[in-house]
């Protein structure tokens, strides 16, 4: 199949479904070589790129999907219905930061690390889609574990769980010294 047939049967597949589409099934769909997919998904994206353009593709693990680009969203709210805001507590905020630092994670791990309950803020991230249940753990009980979804990466804006930041040592160190100072005040009480 040539380049250009692949471009546009790629782009119909996304266009369609409207949700992102696994590299792999592109390549089964479209019977070529995932070179000759890559190729035709990195024409696409520096097409999409220009700023002419109102979408764009962005990647998603090892799936692709076509989204509006941010800039136009103002007019996109103003012929659609507006969603309901989807608002962050700080709480949810701190518990999705530890599901997609040390994912798979059970409720109990957060919990250990935020040292409060934390069904509330898990079942919120469940709602909003930025978590998901992953599976088991093989231990007593069977307890869920937790993993960030494809929804996250594209609220964040990261291709995948590898490009989050890091923290830098300096920070990790004062982090540390911060918590034993905490817990040494709460041992003293």
């Amino acid at each position: 199949m040539e380049n250009k047939k692949i471009q546009a049967s790629i782009e119909a597949i996304l266009f369609a479904k409207g949700e992102s589409v696994e590299v792999k099934d592109l390549i089964t769909a479209l019977e070529c070589e995932e070179e000759e997919i890559r190729e035709a998904i990195d024409h696409l994206k520096t097409m999409y790129a220009k700023s002419d353009r109102g979408i764009q593709l962005v990647e998603l693990e090892d799936a692709i999907q076509l989204r509006t680009k941010e800039e136009f969203y103002d007019a996109l709210i103003k012929i659609t219905t507006v969603p309901r805001k989807q608002t962050l507590t700080d709480a949810a905020l701190e518990t999705l930061s530890i599901v997609a630092y040390k994912q798979p994670v059970t409720r109990l791990d957060v919990e250990k690390i935020r040292g409060v309950n934390s069904d509330s803020p898990l079942n919120k991230l469940l709602e909003y889609g930025l978590i998901q249940e992953v599976g088991r753990l093989d231990a007593p009980g069977r307890p869920l574990l937790f993993g960030t979804t494809e929804q996250f990466l594209r609220s964040f804006g990261v291709k995948s769980i590898d490009d989050l930041p890091q923290m830098s040592p300096d920070v990790l160190e004062d982090f540390k010294a911060q918590a034993e100072k905490e817990i040494q005040i709460k041992l003293d009480i």
